[in-house]
């Protein structure tokens, strides 16, 4: 094998789809094997089809701590060892506000979101613990430009992501320096990123929004929503140990310019801008 990140193994949450496929069908491409936990047996052998002999894939629940063991256990009987961990699996709360909840709705979509976006991620990172010790591993967390700034969600989102900023400081710390801890906060991305069982929105895609990405890129310095490809190659730097042995505790934005977007103005879209060139 060749590439960036030939030899090495990889375990990605949320894999099938939005970022995290991004992300797995980019570590094939540089040479690791990876292994993913997705939801649905049928969505686990469907991509193990797909994508061949280079993916093992296990069926289960982020929020579960017995299918996370199982899917570091799938991956190292498939593969022998654990390189990297990219706890990716999300949910959106769909931007909804404070103000928008009814009384009952609050505390069980609370407990949802923050089940998936947190305390799965932390499980992941305590099951594969060990295995990344071991290897001298790298985990890299999917934030979100949320886990920076307001308007990207509805509070429970937005505080969800800050707090897992906050895992990736702890662990970097706890785990140095068997094992570095980073992030990703990618910014508007065209998925299918769907919202929490809780609001009735499991079934509610991000992507199927009427006008979701016009409106957003004009919010944008560059002027333009993301793909889940855009961001994958980040992932793999952080993966690479050649590439970013001396980086624990960051998170890289890559969010179209969110920091300079002046307040959250309207932009000029890069069909404006050209029409104006």
């Amino acid at each position: 094998m060749s590439g960036r990140l030939a030899g090495q193994v990889a375990l990605v949450t949320g894999g099938g789809s939005g970022i995290g496929r991004a992300v797995v069908e980019r570590f094939l491409a540089e040479g690791a094997r990876v292994g993913v936990l997705v939801r649905g047996e049928e969505r686990a052998r469907a991509l193990e089809a797909e994508l061949g002999a280079g993916v093992v894939a296990s069926a289960g629940d982020v929020r579960s701590a017995a299918d996370n063991r199982r899917a570091v256990e799938a991956t190292l009987a498939a593969f022998g060892q654990l390189d990297a961990l990219i706890p990716n699996a999300g949910v959106w709360d769909f931007a909804k506000r404070l103000d928008a909840y009814a009384p009952d709705e609050l505390a069980p979509a609370f407990d949802e979101v923050f089940d998936v976006n947190v305390k799965g991620g932390l499980l992941a990172v305590a099951a594969a613990r060990a295995a990344l010790q071991e290897h001298g591993g790298s985990i890299v967390f999917t934030i979100s430009s949320s886990g920076s700034y307001a308007g990207g969600g509805g509070p429970v989102y937005v505080a969800s992501k800050h707090a897992v900023v906050g895992l990736v400081r702890q662990l970097a710390f706890e785990l140095a320096p068997a094992v570095r801890v980073n992030g990703i906060a990618p910014g508007a991305t065209l998925t299918s990123l769907h919202g929490p069982a809780a609001l009735g929105l499991d079934d509610t895609r991000m992507d199927e929004l009427d006008d979701f990405e016009a409106r957003v890129a004009r919010q944008l310095p560059l002027g333009f929503v993301s793909r889940p490809e855009d961001h994958a190659s980040l992932y793999v730097l952080l993966a690479a140990r050649a590439e970013s042995r001396f980086i624990t505790g960051a998170v890289i934005p890559c969010d179209g310019g969110l920091e300079v977007r002046g307040g959250g103005r309207g932009r000029r879209t890069l069909a404006d801008a050209a029409g104006a060139a």
